[in-house]
């Protein structure tokens, strides 16, 4: 993959991230870490859902040429998130709580207001 198409990758991300993040707080979620990182690999948002802290995936798609965004969260991938949540929940002293796993995608098509599908408790 080139440097020009990693570049573009990154930067849709970042605006994916973003538009979640907005939704986040609009529908009243308490946003509390982006982009944990660990050995084990990222999280790309952590959030409270009432009385459950939610692990999130975020894939952000111009379209689904290539398939659904969720579809891309392999079995590997959630090995790793999940280790990664653990972390988490180690490092912050938080291993009492209740968990759960989403996926919430994005989709950027045509310079229109971006779509938010938030699969809830993907995986365990």
């Amino acid at each position: 993959m080139s440097e020009n198409i990693k570049s573009k990758n990154k930067v849709k991300g970042n605006l994916g991230e973003n538009v979640v993040n907005q939704y986040l707080e609009q529908y009243q979620y308490e946003v509390l870490c982006r982009n944990f990182k660990c050995s084990f690999g990222e999280i790309d948002i952590v959030f409270k859902d009432k009385d459950e802290l939610v692990f999130a995936e975020i894939k952000t798609r111009t379209g689904i040429e290539y398939g659904f965004p969720a579809e891309s969260v392999t079995e590997l991938k959630k090995k790793h998130i999940v280790n990664t949540a653990k972390y988490f929940l180690y490092k912050t002293n938080m291993t009492k709580c209740n968990v759960r796993f989403d996926v919430i995608e994005v989709y950027l098509i045509n310079n229109k207001k971006p779509y938010i599908n938030h699969i809830k408790n993907v995986f365990w």
